[in-house]
């Protein structure tokens, strides 16, 4: 019996679909607009978080070793730095490697020449697992025996949190107000076509017909039409973004920018279509058929 029942709702679901079929088309248009809206806001706030992952790898702390100590002692102390919680890893450079690396940096290295390599100091370049956590870091370096001063660029790592907690919440605010409004007019779409059912729906109310049993083929009908927009949706979002990844971001002198592998997050994106399309076909055609039972 319930097999039986079954294969009803999804007959009665499919044969609405085809029988409403602008209503129906509407409809997966509007999932198609609302995902794709949602996706690409979605994606702009993953690439950015990316690349500013990538900036953050690259802001780093100078911590300049004492010169009392000698090049051996100051060696030695690598492994204590690298002990510091929030230190990824620290990297020696001796007097010699940083007046080196100075000198290369200038076009006319010629006006260096007879500078000894004593007016520079040992140092360590540290790379941080949480740059939020960067003060804390300077101060426990200071507080090392043998480091004499830290440079640390404070106010860079701080705009980099500030960057990445903005985007974070607008990109969330968007997906939440756009998910409400694609919810909203996927429901109205639906009571459209289920406003010209209504007395097929009192009719089976009046001999008897369950609440439950009148509302599974408009929910089948919810989750037909969420399949197909979600999946469409999700064809056309990696049509999208491959075109602005290769052909508008390619072509700008901005080194900086880069964009994650559609591969990376295809998987996951096409699980949220789903999810949030089934989300939106299902209590859209709950909410639009509920007053409709009441007979």
């Amino acid at each position: 019996m319930k097999h039986n029942r079954l294969g009803y709702y999804i007959k009665e679901g499919i044969v609405s679909v085809f029988n409403h079929g602008f209503m129906s088309f509407a409809s997966i248009c509007i999932i198609v607009a609302c995902l794709l809206i949602m996706g690409t806001f979605t994606l702009l706030s993953l690439n950015i978080d990316n690349m500013i992952d990538a900036m953050e790898s690259e802001n780093q702390i100078l911590a300049y070793v004492d010169e009392s100590l000698s090049e051996d002692e100051a060696r030695a102390l690598e492994s204590v730095i690298e002990r510091i919680p929030n230190v990824a890893d620290a990297q020696f450079i001796s007097r010699e490697e940083a007046m080196e690396t100075f000198v290369n940096s200038h076009e006319n290295s010629t006006i260096f020449e007879g500078v000894d390599a004593t007016v520079f100091r040992h140092r360590f370049v540290i790379n941080l697992d949480d740059i939020s956590k960067m003060a804390d870091t300077q101060a426990r370096l200071l507080t090392t025996a043998g480091i004499a001063r830290v440079n640390a660029h404070l106010e860079i790592s701080r705009g980099f949190i500030r960057i990445r907690s903005v985007v974070t919440t607008v990109s969330i605010a968007l997906v939440v107000i756009l998910f409400v409004i694609s919810l909203f007019i996927m429901s109205n779409t639906i009571k459209l076509t289920t406003f010209e059912r209504k007395d097929e729906i009192a009719i089976m109310k009046m001999v008897g017909a369950t609440s439950s049993f009148i509302r599974w083929p408009f929910v089948v009908e919810g989750l037909i039409l969420a399949a197909f927009g979600s999946l469409s949706a999700y064809i056309l979002q990696y049509g999208i973004y491959r075109l602005l990844t290769e052909k508008l971001i390619s072509n700008t002198g901005f080194t900086f920018i880069t964009a994650l592998p559609f591969s990376v997050i295809a998987v996951p994106m096409l699980i949220v279509f789903l999810a949030v399309g089934f989300c939106v076909g299902v209590i859209g055609s709950l909410i639009a058929i509920k007053n409709y039972l009441k007979v």
